[in-house]
């Protein structure tokens, strides 16, 4: 929590102010109960109507005094919560877009979610309490037990007998629900996670009848929540009752041996009132205590989440100096893998083994391969998605570990495996690789793409709205415009991994043509999985578990390579292979 609070620091006027304002409301709510003691024993010997005004009056000058101190300290515990919230939802995100893939594979996109959201909730609210409370229920507290003490002491026995047992209460609730507050919390995480595959994956869930097994996977999920939250709640449940029957046996109690005490003469009903007010006052700042107790442990576990985010290092970071020495430098596209090795956290084996291969401007290199070769992993380690295990990628003889990846990844043009849309006009999502495109450009990327003709059927053109992940048009138009996305950032090189898998072969052909005359200046490699995608190719890698086992042009390969040779029979009729 400590490591959270420390992002409280523009807010310090308005903390001292909450401060300040929290001791004036303490003094006031003390001082009340000697001027109802005044009031009682002046009112019983009716000696001076003039004082019990005088004193009436100051009683209500105090208590307003105290509610407007009270009404200003929440105004600002309320402002300052909110600004904590704020400031730790930008750290978490700013922090979030450092990382690599390595780093969302490790803690997973719904827990990110469910950290930036709910357990931020979670600190707002205690922060809340804590600023009201914390220095509230001390002077409460110690401040009753000076004062009542000083009315009564015989009567003292009684709060030396309740607050033991109320702390004893507190400390072992406490103690029991931590431990299931954090397991609450990856219960949350869980139920996100099953929320979101169900929802993004309707159609395929839909497809194949799957609807009710996937609601009874909700409903374990949902239900071992509840079940955790069951027994939070009982255990935190048999705080307020008990504490209220302490507060209730404690008023009885004051009372019974007071009147005793007053008929014996030996204390006032004036006293034993201030007793009784003073008694009050300490037994519910206990029960604050034991509320901020309860929200603490929950409070605490979502700050250990949010704390883990914000302490995991991205793997990949840039070293300035390097930059420094090499920002002069002219790139022009050139692509060269050393001897580059890769893994993937936590795996037993490499996913690539000593790739070497250049990849030059003006022409276009192609990669294929089995389902699992590495192929998709090989074009991720370009942008610096995942850092290589060894070896190195070099961009015109210049380490990509040595550049600033902002820099890296301006010069590049990566059109996914999956094409990925983003909720807004087709406008919006086409600009998005370069925002200060014209509109004239856009519509020339739309074009060569092969997507103009489908934008200008749609209703709005190109300023007709794409759903959240694309889901309003087909698969095909997807990847249309993400590769019209692509080109308008005139990058120097082009990454196109298994990006025309939902074309049609003639508007795949098309599309290749045209490409082709975009980008004969640019360094262009394409993924693919159809042979007629890449067989024109300048150079065709062949990549079967992770090693390059054929390289070199189509007829070459096909003479040379028995597994390009065996992913060409069973694709292409003879008359097609040559």
């Amino acid at each position: 929590m400590l490591k959270i609070y420390r992002y409280l620091e523009p807010y310090t006027i308005p903390i001292l102010a909450i401060l300040a304002l929290v001791f004036l409301q303490s003094l006031a709510d003390l001082y009340l109960p000697t001027l109802m003691s005044d009031i009682v024993n002046k009112g019983i010997t009716n000696s001076d109507i003039n004082y019990i005004l005088n004193t009436g009056s100051c009683m209500l000058l105090v208590a307003l005094a105290g509610s407007l101190c009270a009404i200003g300290a929440s105004f600002f515990s309320s402002h300052v919560a909110a600004g904590l919230g704020e400031i730790l939802r930008q750290k978490i995100f700013s922090h979030i877009t450092q990382f690599s893939l390595a780093e969302f594979d490790q803690i997973g996109p719904p827990s990110l979610i469910t950290r930036t959201t709910n357990d931020v909730n979670q600190i707002q609210t205690v922060t809340i309490i804590l600023l009201r409370m914390m220095l509230s229920a001390p002077i409460m507290c110690v401040g009753g037990i000076i004062l009542a003490l000083s009315k009564d002491r015989g009567l003292a026995w009684i709060i030396v007998f309740v607050i033991p047992i109320l702390f004893t209460v507190i400390i072992i609730a406490a103690a029991k629900g931590f431990p299931l507050f954090l397991k609450m919390q990856k219960k949350i995480d869980r139920l996100n996670l099953l929320l979101r595959e169900r929802l993004t994956g309707v159609r395929v869930i839909r497809a194949f009848h799957r609807s009710a097994d996937e609601e009874e996977r909700f409903q374990d999920a949902n239900l071992e929540l509840t079940q955790i939250a069951i027994k939070v709640n009982k255990i935190m449940a048999t705080i307020l009752p008990i504490v209220m029957l302490c507060i209730n046996l404690t008023t009885l109690a004051i009372i019974w041996f007071g009147s005793i005490r007053i008929d014996a003469g030996t204390t006032n009903v004036g006293n034993m009132i201030a007793f009784l007010q003073y008694a009050l006052q300490i037994l519910f700042s206990l029960l604050m205590a034991s509320l901020m107790l309860i929200m603490l442990p929950r409070a605490q576990a979502s700050a250990a989440r949010i704390n883990e985010v914000l302490a995991l290092k991205p793997s990949i970071k840039d070293f300035p100096a390097l930059i420094t020495r090499r920002s002069s430098l002219h790139l022009r596209g050139l692509l060269e893998f050393e001897h580059v090795s890769f893994s993937y956290p936590g795996a037993e084996e490499d996913a690539l083994f000593n790739i070497s291969f250049k990849a030059r401007p003006g022409e276009t290199t192609a990669i294929i391969g089995p389902t699992g070769a590495g192929k998709s992993t090989l074009i991720n380690l370009i942008p610096r998605f995942y850092e290589v295990s060894s070896g190195r990628i070099l961009l015109d003889g210049i380490d990509i570990r040595e550049l600033e990846q902002e820099d890296l990844r301006s010069r590049l043009g990566l059109v996914p495996q999956k094409a990925i849309l983003f909720s807004g006009t087709i406008y919006d999502n086409i600009r998005f690789g370069r925002e200060d495109v014209s509109p004239q450009e856009i519509e020339h990327a739309a074009e060569i793409a092969q997507a103009l003709e489908f934008i200008q059927k749609m209703p709005q053109g190109f300023e007709s709205l794409i759903a959240q992940g694309g889901t309003n048009i087909s698969g095909g138009q997807k990847q249309r415009l993400a590769i019209a996305r692509a080109l308008v950032g005139k990058p120097e090189i082009y990454l196109f991994d298994d990006s025309f898998s939902a074309l049609d072969f003639k508007t795949e052909a098309k599309l290749r043509q045209a490409l082709k005359r975009e980008t004969n200046q640019a360094t262009v490699i394409i993924v693919g999985q159809r042979v007629a995608t890449i067989m024109d190719a300048d150079h065709i890698i062949v990549l079967e578990d992770g090693k390059i086992v054929g390289r070199g042009k189509h007829c070459e390969l096909y003479q040379n390579c028995s597994v390009y040779r065996e992913i060409v029979v069973s694709q292409l009729s003879e008359d097609e292979i040559v």
